[in-house]
């Protein structure tokens, strides 16, 4: 019962930092971008800002009969369609914004809670 209470606790500290936007060193405070990051959407929700994201190599990712899938931590991942962000891509380069959930004992499990697509090179 007592590993049952610290995964669920964990859980809920990992899900409330994730669900806030973060530029602990401020890096990104003074990009042209910035503010628009701030607004990017899908029907999941805010995807928080660039701080958040994970660019994307060519490598990891591609899409076959319509469907996105990107490679995080090894392995391979299916966008979901409602993640997808549908507005241009100011920044130019693919990113994903995922968001993690390590549990004891368990596989790790990632929702993609944001999806941009870039061009491929």
């Amino acid at each position: 019962m007592a590993i049952i209470s610290v995964t669920a606790l964990a859980q809920l500290v990992v899900q409330s930092f994730d669900a806030k936007a973060r530029d602990a060193d401020g890096r990104y405070a003074s990009s042209p971008l910035k503010s628009w990051f701030e607004t990017l959407r899908s029907q999941k929700g805010p995807c928080c800002s660039d701080a958040d994201g994970t660019a994307l190599s060519d490598i990891d990712w591609d899409v076959t009969d319509g469907q996105y899938r990107v490679r995080i931590e090894g392995q391979w991942w299916n966008v979901p369609e409602e993640a997808v962000i549908k507005e241009p891509n100011r920044a130019g380069r693919t990113m994903v914004w995922p968001v993690y959930y390590w549990q004891l004992d368990s596989a790790l499990r990632i929702d993609i809670r944001c999806f941009m697509p870039g061009h491929m090179t």
